[in-house]
């Protein structure tokens, strides 16, 4: 066991009276042995008295005796750990200490007084000894009395500050730290004396004397001192400077911060604005990020030279945040900067710049900075370019007043970590801006700018899309204009959101435009509609169903509804879609009883169409599934409660009521795709409408162009006779001529003159390029010549030819 020198001090558990006495000559032999002695070791005094003393240790101490020994001689005496060996062979660790007992003139001898070691739990220092610990020691180290003045402290303390141990004595912590938070820390200390329970590692920041620019940290902790009677004498206090520590928590603190906050929306410069918020105050006073104009546009980062002859850049300040009061402008504020500042240097190269105080030139480095806040002295600053993936956005600039202290190489790295964080926020930001002016762009392209004007219905639509991002879903509406004054009314969904399932939409949109021209019923534009999706879907032109591609056209829905404003016919069929709502004029809602045909693509029985009479002033609720289930617990029957509660609800124009019902319905950030189409019937009125009913006989031809003529005068449209009366000869005669059973002609006055043809034929006449030599075959061509538009539809009782002339034109 090895041993230790106490110079003059006494062990606490060494007391003499309990010690073991041995007698040692000048060679370490056993001269004399007690009782004591023999209990403590084992030995008689016949068995100890002549043996050396190595004989009674273990063996690593035995070898030590010498030099024991010798120390004794040199400083007259020694004392220390051994490690005693019993009779037994048992260890006994005990305290040794070895004294001069040389008697004038006689020969050297040796007092050995040993005490086992028992519960003893160290050394009791001398003063001297302790003043040596605490004196050397790296930890600030003061101990106050009950009133909390110093009475004791050691030299360490004076680092921190408040002066030398002897210009403490009798004075309180905020007489010597002036400025720190003392109140808190006698708090603690208060604290201590009266429950006599330390308090280990209490954390304080604050500024000192020694440091009154530098925010520091120490770490704390009190012990109650009490007298031999256990009442309190004071209070012992240890100070650790652990302001690393905590500065570098605080740049974890930061950088997680910059995680959470950065970047919370894809919009730039609310991206950039919030970079200077996360910073300001806790790292720097003000912070301005300028960005390239590019940038903002969500095109490719492009440094733009100003006009000026000086060759300054000019960049937008997309975020600013100041402990003067100054906030963003979001990127409205055009900022220039002069060549071969420190900004268009770290444009140019890349790399960061610092100064620990501005200048006079302040305003070379940002001819534009922000407040500071209080502080006469110049500010130090930083300034970091923005770079992600291999281009820079910009520069942010960091600045810190003059009671601060200046940024540092570290402030810097940690300045770069914080920029290089934001600027793939800003170039995601950036690359989101872009693609979705480009879906927009679509979006446009694929739903109606603004429905076609037309005098069937009054018409208000709302689409609300899931896809928050993109703005863009699956769900549409149309209103397409037909002849003879009709309107079709389209409402349709695609699965899925974004820009897959809006270029789906979009093809479906497209082929329900082309279906409608062909003037078909709307269980014939669905069941060719549904043959288009199927096909596509064969050929490949649409992903398998589970491979995680783009939406699909199978399984969409589609409702087409055709309306006539002459006498209010309704038609109507659904593909895997839900029946519209009708509101009439008193009131009264209910849902068409409409058959409900397979999703488009999925194959099934075929569809079937609905028809009923509307009276003047309903309105028709076309919509998609996402109106009726935004609800958790949606079923069909609690979505069309809501939204006949909804319908109910006033308001003063169709479109308000269309947006009423969508926000009674439908959150901001709806589950699915939300579309809402809603159409309130007119009516023409009988004298816009005119209809004679005509022989198969040529004679009736010119009566037929008699009545137009007469019909057209009552309107004021006389103008238009020639025309309208070539028109009405050309169709009435192919009709007597090439068709079967009644003709009738019907002339309807609307945003057009519509000529109407009716006969019991089933062929679709055709316009033909006659040669010159041909008598014949120059009708329909005559008929193409003269109007703006002309086409054939089928009717259960045969067809309808017509023909349209524009009362809407300039020269009308």
């Amino acid at each position: 066991m090895g041993s230790h020198d106490v110079g003059d001090g006494a062990r606490r558990w060494f007391d003499v009276a309990d010690a073991v006495p041995l007698l040692l000559d000048a060679r370490g032999v056993v001269t004399s042995w007690t009782r004591d002695a023999e209990r403590l070791f084992g030995y008689v005094a016949a068995e100890a008295v002549g043996k050396d003393l190595a004989g009674l240790l273990t063996v690593g101490d035995a070898t030590r005796v010498p030099d024991v020994l010798e120390l004794c001689r040199r400083s007259g005496g020694w004392a220390g750990l051994l490690s005693a060996r019993r009779k037994d062979q048992h260890p006994v660790p005990v305290m040794a200490r070895f004294t001069s007992a040389d008697e004038p003139g006689g020969p050297g001898r040796w007092l050995v007084l040993v005490n086992e070691m028992g519960e003893a739990h160290g050394w009791s220092m001398s003063r001297s000894v302790l003043e040596q610990m605490v004196a050397g020691s790296p930890i600030g180290i003061a101990i106050v009395d009950t009133d909390l003045r110093f009475v004791w402290s050691n030299e360490t303390l004076a680092q921190f500050g408040g002066g030398a141990p002897e210009s403490r004595l009798g004075l309180r912590l905020a007489d010597v730290q002036p400025g720190f938070d003392a109140e808190a820390v006698e708090a603690r200390m208060r604290q201590v004396l009266e429950t006599g329970e330390p308090v280990v590692g209490y954390e304080h920041v604050g500024r000192l004397r020694a440091a009154p620019f530098r925010e520091t940290a120490h770490m704390l902790s009190f012990t109650r001192l009490d007298d031999d009677r256990h009442r309190p004498m004071g209070v012992y206090y240890t100070v650790v400077d652990i302001t690393d520590r905590h500065r570098a928590r605080q740049r974890l603190a930061l950088l997680d911060r910059a995680g959470r906050h950065i970047g919370r929306s894809l919009d730039t410069a609310r991206t950039a604005q919030e970079l200077a918020e996360v910073v300001v105050p806790g790292f720097a006073d003000a912070v301005a990020v300028d960005l390239l104009e590019s940038v903002l546009r969500g095109a490719e980062p492009v440094v733009e030279r100003a006009e000026a002859p000086d060759g300054s850049v000019a960049l937008r300040r997309a975020g600013l945040r100041s402990a003067g009061g100054g906030v963003g402008d979001g990127g409205t504020a055009v900022v220039s900067h002069p060549a071969g500042s420190p900004a268009v240097g770290c444009l140019t190269t890349g790399l960061a710049w610092r100064a620990e105080r501005l200048g006079p030139d302040a305003a070379d480095v940002n001819p534009y900075l922000p407040p500071v806040g209080a502080g006469a002295g110049p500010p130090s600053a930083l300034i970091v370019p923005v770079r992600a993936r291999g281009a820079t956005l910009g520069v942010t600039t960091f600045l810190r007043r003059s009671t601060q202290e200046p940024f540092d190489e570290d402030d810097l790295t940690l300045a770069e970590d914080l920029v290089s964080r934001a600027a793939v926020c800003l170039d995601n930001a950036r690359r989101y801006t872009r693609e979705r002016d480009a879906a927009l762009v679509l979006q446009r392209s694929l739903l109606p700018h603004r429905l076609p004007e037309q005098e069937a219905v009054e018409v208000a639509a709302c689409y609300r899309p899931a896809d928050t991002l993109t703005g863009l879903g699956g769900d549409w509406y149309d209103l397409i204009p037909l002849s003879g004054a009709r309107v079709a009314l389209v409402v349709g969904e695609v699965q899925g959101h974004g820009i897959d399932a809006a270029a789906a939409m979009g093809r479906l949109r497209t082929a329900v435009r082309t279906l409608a021209a062909l003037e078909l019923p709307p269980d014939e534009v669905l069941a060719h509609l549904d043959d288009l999706v199927s096909r596509a879907q064969e050929d490949g032109e649409a992903p398998e169903e589970d491979d995680g591609g783009p939406a699909r056209a199978v399984g969409a829905g589609c409702l087409y509804v055709v309306y006539d404003p002459v006498d209010g016919r309704c038609a109507m069929a659904a593909a895997g879609h839900p029946a519209p709502a009708v509101v009439l004029p008193d009131g009264t809602i209910s849902f068409v009883d409409l058959p409900q045909g397979p999703p488009l693509g999925a194959g099934g029985p075929p569809f079937e169409s609905a028809e009923l009479v509307l009276p003047e002033g309903s309105t028709l609720a076309l919509h998609t599934d996402g109106l009726l289930s935004q609800s958790e617990q949606w079923t069909p029957e609690a979505g069309r409660e809501r939204l006949v509660r909804a319908l109910t609800a006033r308001a003063d124009s169709l479109d308000l009521r269309c947006r009423t019902v969508i926000d009674a319905l439908v959150p901001d950030r709806p589950r699915d795709d939300v579309a809402l189409l809603m159409a309130r019937t007119r009516r023409l009125s009988p004298d816009r409408v005119a209809q004679w009913e005509l022989p198969a006989d040529p004679a009736a031809v010119a009566e037929a162009r008699k009545a137009a003529a007469r019909r057209l005068a009552d309107w004021d449209l006389a103008e238009l006779a020639f025309t309208t009366e070539l028109v009405v000869s050309e169709l009435v005669t192919n009709a007597i001529r090439y068709a079967t059973g009644p003709i009738r002609l019907r002339l309807i006055r609307e945003r057009a003159l519509v000529c109407e043809v009716h006969d019991g034929g089933a062929t679709t006449p055709h316009v033909r390029h006659p040669r010159t030599t041909d008598e014949g075959g120059r009708g329909l061509l005559l008929v193409s010549q003269v109007t703006r538009r002309w086409g054939t539809r089928f009717v259960p009782d045969g067809k309808i030819i017509w023909a349209e002339q524009s009362l809407t034109d300039p020269e009308v």
